[in-house]
């Protein structure tokens, strides 16, 4: 609109709005109907993903059932090397957690009773585990995880976190 506009009347000047509305009026009309569609094609596709990861849950926990995936206390007693970052970690519900407090690098405490040390690989944590010490701190026994993505994080018995190798799929919670 190139229009000088300071010379048009008042009357002049609400015709002009008027027509202009008319003519969006199908736009906005054409605009609701593309969004109508696109929502109905999004909760489709939150269906399909909510369905994807619940079977990947179940799937998980069949395997946790079956005893092919190790516990936390089993790979740590069983491991000679390697990081805690090889391994995704979920609970016994499926739920996908990390080790340690959120926002920090993966690591587990354990304790001997009266102090407390940081294991940031499975080799640490072996030598400390076969040294008698036990995951957790003293008076509190567990391992900290926390959830990805949230500052939520819980002690939970190192039996009921189960490692899959980072190769193999997991899922998010």
């Amino acid at each position: 609109m190139a229009d000088d506009l300071t010379a048009l009347g008042a009357e002049e000047l609400e015709a002009r709005m008027a027509d202009v509305r008319a003519r969006m009026r199908p736009v906005e009309q054409r605009l609701a109907e593309l969004r109508s569609e696109r929502d109905v094609l999004l909760t489709e596709r939150r269906r399909r993903e909510r369905l994807a990861q619940r079977e990947r849950r179940a799937g998980l926990r069949d395997s946790m059932r079956s005893g092919e995936l190790p516990t936390l206390a089993q790979l740590i007693a069983g491991a000679e090397s390697g990081s805690f970052d090889g391994y995704r970690y979920n609970l016994k519900t499926g739920g996908e957690v990390r080790l340690g407090f959120p926002g920090s690098r993966p690591a587990v405490a354990f304790t001997d009773g009266r102090q407390v040390a940081q294991a940031r690989d499975l080799a640490q944590a072996a030598e400390l585990y076969g040294a008698g010490w036990e995951p957790g701190s003293p008076g509190r026994p567990g391992v900290r995880v926390h959830f990805p993505g949230t500052r939520q994080e819980k002690l939970v018995d190192p039996d009921e976190v189960y490692a899959t190798p980072t190769g193999e799929p997991s899922t998010k919670t």
